[in-house]
């Protein structure tokens, strides 16, 4: 059993420092890595998809956030207001009336939807100390979100791309879901009301749910304010359960921000938003990699892809020409030299990397090196060339699979 606070602080992905506060972790070099690499593959996923992206501030009037009902609702977990030159500024705890904005920046067509706007953007909780930990309970985190715009009918469609979306995403991270939540409201005073528009939504969720084949469980009280959600549970190493993708149906937010399209009748339409995030929040995402992987991570995630290894001073020239061919392919490389102590040893401190390449004077010469997988399964000796084309091949492909 892996504990992301202490293994991920020993790997050096991560720390924390006093100065900065309780909640408010620090990206280390070899953390980053791993970071962008989700970026980038969650950008990239959905491009294909058909998303936009677009970026939006970290602040917004309070005035912003009493239109789309946060302020009402969720303030206790928002940051106090800040006086900015007469007018009260907070830390935004969610991206979407950012988003609803920008779709109502101008007139919008049937023709545009299902609209799909993304962003990778920071958001803040004001979290009590006693519930901070690691990376799963910030004060700060960088969410993977999206808002669609689509009309009623289109709603089944774009949850079903969703859930698809995060099925890969596991799958390719090397993660899985210990179970579907179906999310909805339960008494007291957190939920706008309407139980038409509420009923409506569980409706499409579920049915969505069921036609995938997703077995699933009712959660009484778990809904967002606004509207039902389907939650998609994980487990830490001790087997604590968290929430790491959501996929929610909103009717409440597009009509407080008073949004529309124009349909193909020429009458005025209210759209339907639905918001999905994928790997949550960066920070819950790397967490659970850690614990699940304990810092051997998929090729495609690991902060080193390839360690060159010469076997004696001689051959540290052609390793270093190895590692310049892999940076060219964009992969993370690196060589350990002779002066970092014997082969084997520097073979046992690249343990969690997943490609180990050993160049002796033999394989110099010829321009070959001898290639071990982590794990220590041997591949053999092969041409340097086919070596950067194979691995560059199997991490582009984001497999979890070493070869």
């Amino acid at each position: 059993m892996y504990d992301h606070r202490k293994l991920g602080r020993e790997l050096g992905l991560f720390d924390t420092d006093p100065l900065i506060g309780a909640g408010l972790p620090y990206w280390l070099p070899d953390g980053a890595a791993v970071r962008e690499a989700l970026e980038e593959y969650i950008r990239g996923e959905e491009r294909r998809a058909g998303y936009r992206h677009v970026y939006s501030p970290v602040l917004g009037k309070r005035e912003l956030y009493e239109v789309s009902g946060h302020w009402a609702h969720y303030r206790d977990d928002m940051f106090p207001p800040m006086d900015v030159g007469g007018e009260e500024v907070v830390l935004r705890p969610s991206l979407c009336p950012h988003h609803a904005v920008i779709y109502r920046s101008r007139a919008r067509s049937y023709r545009e939807l299902p609209l799909r706007m993304a962003e990778l953007g920071g958001m803040y909780r004001a979290e009590l100390s006693g519930v901070l930990g690691g990376l799963t309970r910030v004060r700060a985190m960088q969410l993977n979100d999206a808002h669609i715009f689509c009309a009623l009918e289109q709603v089944a469609g774009e949850v079903e791309g969703a859930l698809g979306m995060i099925r890969r995403a596991y799958e390719a991270m090397g993660i899985r879901a210990v179970r579907y939540r179906l999310s909805l409201p339960g008494d007291g005073g957190k939920f706008v009301a309407g139980s038409e528009v509420w009923g409506r939504s569980v409706g499409v969720l579920g049915e969505v749910l069921r036609r995938a084949g997703v077995p699933y469980e009712v959660g009484e009280g778990e809904a967002a304010f606004y509207g039902p959600k389907i939650d998609v549970q994980v487990a830490d190493g001790a087997g604590r359960e968290f929430t790491l993708s959501t996929v929610q149906v909103d009717f409440h937010q597009p009509e407080r921000f008073g949004l529309q399209y124009v349909g193909a009748d020429g009458a005025k339409h209210r759209p339907v938003m639905v918001h999905r995030s994928i790997i949550g929040s960066v920070e819950r995402a790397v967490a659970q990699l850690v614990e699940v992987h304990g810092g051997a991570f998929p090729g495609w995630l690991a902060p080193v892809q390839v360690v060159v290894l010469p076997v004696s001073e001689g051959e540290v020239e052609h390793a270093e020409a190895f590692v310049e061919r892999c940076v060219e392919r964009g992969l993370r490389a690196r060589v350990e030299g002779p002066e970092r102590g014997s082969l084997g040893a520097r073979v046992r401190g690249a343990r969690l990397v997943p490609y180990q390449v050993v160049i002796g004077a033999k394989e110099a010469v010829e321009g070959h090196v001898a290639l071990r997988l982590r794990g220590g399964r041997q591949v053999g000796v092969m041409a340097a060339e086919e070596v950067v084309g194979r691995i560059g091949a199997v991490v582009g492909a984001r497999r979890v699979e070493l070869w």
